[in-house]
């Protein structure tokens, strides 16, 4: 009996850590791209929110071993994207999204100004784009910023369906290291590119 039980705890364990195996899209790109770096592939980071810090507590005479403790901060400007990097001597520029909806992605998760700042990214050569993670299929797609906009003028809904991203966009797929190869990505798109710069 004891020996059922025990296999029936480490059946739910494995359950569990299958169930929970990806779902959390930042630490994915944050292990994805430590390797790049630590490969010499590609340097792209996560960008740090400014803050402004007000007040503050220091140790004082009596609790020399004291921490220093942040009593007071605001955030001083809006951020712009999560990512930002080189590869390839291109500049890449990218927002990563989860959603927990099974048919839509909502737009109002990425503010405007994170929208015209991808727009200034693209419209000055930089490859920019979307990582959207659905949670509930595990499913996680590179859109590129040229198929967002496009989605963005032709369209007035508050969302972009699952369906646009099957049809545009491209799911990256999980793999042990890196944990989401979205330069793989990049790289058929930097052959197209090429190739129609051959052909002007």
């Amino acid at each position: 009996m004891e020996n059922t039980n025990q296999l029936r705890e480490i059946l739910k364990s494995k359950k569990t850590f299958h169930n929970n195996r990806g779902m959390n899209l930042e630490n994915d790109i944050n292990l994805s791209n430590q390797y790049y770096v630590d490969t010499k592939k590609a340097f792209i980071y996560k960008k740090p929110t400014p803050i402004k810090i007000v007040k503050v507590d220091y140790p004082t005479k009596s609790n020399k071993v004291g921490n220093i403790k942040i009593r007071e901060a605001y955030f001083e400007s809006p951020s712009t994207t999560d990512y930002n990097g080189l590869y390839k001597g291109k500049y890449i520029d990218f927002e990563a999204k989860e959603t927990n909806n099974k048919e839509y992605f909502p737009l109002e998760n990425i503010h405007p100004h994170q929208i015209n700042h991808l727009k200034n990214i693209y419209e000055n050569g930089g490859i920019c784009f979307l990582i959207i993670r659905f949670t509930a299929y595990n499913k996680t797609y590179l859109l590129f910023g040229e198929d967002f906009f496009s989605f963005l003028n032709s369209n007035k809904r508050k969302s972009i369906p699952i369906e646009y991203f099957q049809k545009k966009g491209h799911e990256i797929l999980e793999k042990y290291s890196p944990r989401l190869d979205y330069l793989e990505i990049i790289d058929k798109y930097l052959e197209v590119t090429y190739v129609k710069e051959e052909k002007k």
